[in-house]
């Protein structure tokens, strides 16, 4: 299986931010889209992502100022060295770069656009649905629910 087949399942809808984009945009749009990412974004760039993670860690460093951590500028909190995937990558080597890596989210680029996004719990859900399919063919064939 291959990460576009995760990318069609999903929908295209890719949420993006302004390097110029406030913290608290930034929360308000996590939130409100109930995501865990957001790629940043400036004249039709990829420049970055930001997660969850490094806004935590933001919250984390100015606990005493949070009006400092709430006004800070997403291009001081986001990550700048993207790892990328393309839409033709096998999803077991996604997630083995996952996982060994640390990181929850993929952006995906087909050329110099981006096509999408994914994260690990896409990958799990696909994983899951394919052990599903094939446990269930398993036992018809077991059962002989099969002609042969």
């Amino acid at each position: 299986m291959k990460v576009s087949d995760i990318l069609n399942s999903k929908g295209g809808t890719t949420y993006r931010i302004s390097p110029e984009a406030t913290v608290r945009e930034a929360m308000d749009e996590i939130n409100s889209k109930k995501i865990g990412a957001l790629l940043v974004e400036a004249e039709g760039t990829l420049r970055g992502i930001v997660t969850e993670r490094d806004i935590f860690r933001l919250l984390h460093k100015y606990a005493d100022d949070s009006t400092t951590a709430f006004n800070s500028r997403i291009k001081d909190i986001m990550t700048t060295n993207v790892v990328i995937g393309l839409p033709d990558d096998d999803i077991d080597m996604v997630e083995a770069l996952m996982t060994n890596n640390r990181f929850r989210h993929l952006p995906i680029m087909d050329g110099k656009k981006i096509a999408g996004i994914i994260s690990i719990g896409d990958i799990v859900k696909t994983m899951a649905k394919n052990l599903q399919i094939e446990n269930r063919y398993l036992k018809d064939y077991i059962t002989g629910k099969y002609p042969g």
